[in-house]
């Protein structure tokens, strides 16, 4: 007999044979969602002081807690020692568990999707309790979402597009200004061929970011309002021409001439569909994908669309290299985005299908110890960035050694190891200049720039993050923009041009997310330096910018940022912010 244990929406225990189990106290469910959803065993200690501090006895009163969940779990499960290490069968269902990590095709069809965790539960705990709910609620709703965004672009690639637009509006409704959720809705309804409700659609969504941000959609929506690539006015052709074309429009691209080149692209896509040339459906998609993906366009919700195509025709026809190369770049989006579940799921499954590609592995293994590190598990995102260094160099791919690297240098710029820090930053600056690489430099050199600020250098700072600004801004990269004003700030500050320092910060936030696809932890990197400075300063909108960065870092799982909000918080006086830093600070130290 299985175990289903429901925590989103008003949570249920229930067995195959449909009893349900009801808890005497609602801390039970509270006790029971910490343990199920603690990346590590919490000690008993912690518990008590975080649920039951008003008891006479919190000890005691974890004990009966304890004993609750034990006699629901029944033989299928169990909790047990210090720190408390929770059990629970292999067939047990577990709807938090399922959201986070599993395929959307187990998780869609969860009843409590999209729903809050405990819904309409009012737990009395502490206030670093609350904290923590609030966080994990958050987690939790980002899971959902994209979970049902997923399952809408999955869903169109199979052709099931009234399916796919039932997920698309699920995802629009919890998160309406997101501008790729709406840009997939949009893009449905034109492939359809329902303009009518695109327009409409789109005219809606239009309205609401004038009156709540004041700005209008970006390029990824109105691309997806220009949706046409089903259109059937070319002629089938063979195999040659149609390479010719995926070369054609890679050239295009490469030239600078990217809508060109991707409407080429797209083109050599519909016709291999017509040939019936497999491996053609997939190489063209796959170009059209990086091209979107990688290009500067804000367009990453369209190269996602040819991703999950390139991913479907490629495991109906079982070639395995070719669903390791999607799945990896799929990875690359939702890493991107903050998504690192998912990203982790994608990437694991390109390592899997990749065996015997040290070029797929290699990209594989870098994304995926970027997401630890801006999860802030710095010791495996270690591990993984220096296996991929070394294939990086075995598959003569010089650029991927460059920005692993990078990455192993931000690790060790956060961990105070400076003088490591600067000796992989300067190996990937040789790296990407001997590879004419200019347009990756200006992220390691502002990464060293900031290595140089605290060294308590900074006119070296000052010199390496101007260069990299000045070329980011030619290069017109938002990301490379936004890491470079922001070491810029610091450097103001820290010679006390505190007002110059305010304005590049906010310009470094604005440049950062000025298109739909930004990198999400650089936002919240951002914000950070904006309530550290503002909190020095006493600037009014502190508190403001402290919720903002402690909302993006819970919806994405980013420990060390939750872990400056919280301290940020608890030095305006929050209650329980200082508690529940101390309980994450402890989880990211054991990770270091």
């Amino acid at each position: 007999m299985s175990i289903t244990i429901n925590l989103l929406g008003p949570p249920r225990i229930v067995r195959d044979s449909g009893d349900a189990y009801k808890f005497r106290s609602r801390k039970s469910w509270g006790l029971l969602a910490n343990l199920i959803l603690s990346e590590h065993p919490p000690a008993r200690s912690q518990l008590a002081s975080l649920l039951f501090a008003d008891a006479d006895d919190p000890v005691r009163a974890l004990r009966w807690g304890l004993t609750e969940i034990r006699r629901a779990l029944g033989e299928d499960g169990s909790v047990d020692g210090d720190p408390l290490v929770l059990w629970l069968s292999a067939d047990a269902v577990v709807d938090v568990k399922a959201v986070t990590k599993d395929a959307w095709t187990s998780a869609v069809g969860l009843p409590g999707l999209g729903a809050d965790l405990l819904e309409g539960m009012s737990i009395r705990g502490t206030a670093s309790f609350e904290t923590w709910l609030l966080s994990q609620q958050r987690r939790l709703a980002a899971a959902s979402e994209a979970i049902l965004h997923e399952a809408a672009l999955a869903s169109m690639s199979r052709g099931a597009f009234d399916t796919a637009i039932g997920y698309a509006v699920r995802a629009a409704t919890m998160s309406p200004l997101d501008e790729n959720h709406q840009a997939l809705l949009i893009r449905l309804y034109q492939m359809t061929g329902d303009h009518d409700a695109a327009a409409k659609q789109f005219a809606a969504f239009r309205k609401t970011l004038d009156a709540e941000l004041g700005v209008a959609p970006g390029a990824a929506v109105q691309s997806a309002m220009r949706e046409t690539r089903y259109a059937q006015d070319e002629a089938a052709d063979d195999a040659t021409t149609i390479e010719a074309i995926v070369e054609a429009g890679t050239a295009a691209v490469s030239a600078g001439a990217v809508e060109a080149g991707v409407q080429s692209l797209w083109t050599a896509a519909r016709l291999a569909d017509r040939a019936g040339a497999t491996l053609l459906r997939i190489s063209a998609r796959l170009a059209l994908a990086e091209t979107l993906i990688h290009a500067l366009g804000g367009v990453d919700e369209e190269g996602l669309a040819a991703l999950y195509e390139a991913d479907e025709i490629a495991v109906a026809k079982d070639l395995p290299q070719a669903v390791a190369q999607a799945r990896a770049e799929l990875g690359y989006v939702d890493f991107l985005r903050g998504r690192y579940d998912r990203a982790e799921r994608w990437l694991t499954d390109a390592l899997t299908f990749a065996s015997g590609s040290p070029s797929v592995e290699a990209k594989a293994l870098t994304y995926l110890g970027t997401v630890e590190s801006d999860r802030a598990n710095y010791r495996r995102a270690t591990g993984l960035l220096e296996q991929a260094v070394k294939l990086s160099g075995t598959a003569g791919e010089p650029r991927r050694q460059a920005f692993g690297l990078s990455m192993l240098g931000r690790i060790n710029l956060f961990r105070g190891a400076l003088d490591v820090a600067a000796e992989q930053l300067d190996a990937s600056i040789k790296l990407a200049q001997h590879d004419h690489w200019l347009a990756f430099l200006p992220w390691p050199q502002a990464l060293q720039g900031e290595v140089q600020l605290a060294r308590a250098d900074p006119a070296g700072a000052s010199a390496l993050l101007q260069q990299a600004f000045a070329r980011a801004c030619r290069l017109g990269d938002p990301c490379w923009e936004g890491i470079s004003a922001r070491g810029l700030a610091l450097v103001a500050a820290a010679a006390g041009e505190t007002s110059q320092a305010f304005t590049l910060l906010s310009d470094a936030h604005a440049r950062a997310n000025r298109l739909a696809d930004p990198y999400v932890w650089l936002d919240g990197y951002i914000l950070d330096a904006q309530c550290q400075l503002g909190r020095e300063h006493g600037h009014p909108d502190t508190p403001a910018w402290v919720e903002t960065l402690r909302t993006l870092a819970s919806r994405t799982g980013m420990k060390e940022l939750i872990l400056r909000s919280l301290l940020h918080g608890a030095a305006l006086g929050n209650q329980g912010d200082a508690t529940a830093a101390a309980i994450i600070a402890v989880e990211i130290e054991d990770s270091r």
